[in-house]
Formats: C-alpha cells, sequence, structure tokens
C-alpha cells in the first residue's frame, strides 16, 4: 500500500500510526506553510507536482491499493489540473485500488470512479473557537 500526502507537510498525526503498520509505504514531499487566503505561493506548486509525482511512481511500481491523501484540495487551490487526476485514474484503472479524498470532486472524476463518499461536516468545534488539536485536527 501507498499513501501520498497532497497539500500537508509530513507532520499530521497518521505519521505515527503508519510507522507501526508494515507494508505501507509513505510519502509527502515535505514542509511548506498552510495556504492561506492569499492563495498558494511557487512551494504549494511544486509540493502537489512531486506528491503527483509519487502517485504516478506508485502506480508504474505496481503498487495494489494507492490512498491520495487531500488530492482533490489541490483542484479547490488550482495547484493540479483535473486532467491530472483524470490520467492518473486511467493509470490505475484494472491494476491498482486508487483513493482520493478532499472536498469537492469534479463530475467527471466521480463520473469515472467506482465509489464516491461524501462526509458532510454538521458541527465542529473550530466554529466556537476552540483551535486545531494535534492528534484530532492535525
Amino acid at each position: 500500500m501507498d499513501f501520498v500526502q497532497f497539500l500537508k507537510s509530513g507532520n499530521s498525526a497518521e505519521i505515527k500510526v503508519f510507522e507501526k503498520i508494515p507494508n505501507i509505504r509513505y510519502q509527502c514531499p515535505g514542509r511548506h506553510p498552510f495556504i492561506m487566503s492569499r492563495g498558494p505561493q511557487p512551494v504549494h506548486y511544486e509540493h502537489a507536482a512531486k506528491a503527483l509525482w509519487y502517485a504516478q511512481e506508485a502506480v508504474e511500481r505496481g503498487a495494489d491499493l494507492l490512498v491520495c491523501d487531500e488530492i482533490l484540495d489541490t483542484l479547490l487551490f488550482d495547484l493540479l489540473q483535473k486532467e491530472h487526476l483524470l490520467d492518473l485514474m486511467g493509470k490505475c484503472k484494472d491494476k491498482t485500488e486508487l483513493v482520493m479524498t478532499g472536498r469537492t470532486a469534479p463530475p467527471e472524476l466521480i463520473e469515472i470512479a467506482d465509489y464516491v463518499t461524501k462526509f458532510s461536516q454538521v458541527k465542529h468545534p473550530y466554529y466556537k473557537g476552540v483551535r486545531a488539536r494535534k492528534g484530532i485536527e492535525y
């Protein structure tokens, strides 16, 4: 199994879990600042491109399962184009189970996907002023 993180800096809570599970190849292009309201910086484009390369390389290596964490959010920030994701989906077809997480999948991806799940936030402590907590939100 391969797990590639997009839009994260390699220090989120799930990393500690991966260290305890054999046969998970974890890849993250590295640290970068959080994308704020001023928009992405050059480092964010480089990060997304490198993470996409990791994902493509995993498919070429014959990964049976590939999780691309937050890849859909790269589309929200225009870091990747939907054609990149469509191409990755095509490369995975009949070879690699592909899981893409994030928000707002375009209709073209939904049409091709075998499974589509939508989680809907009903309530979150952030909206009551609670800051992000280590091990929970990050």
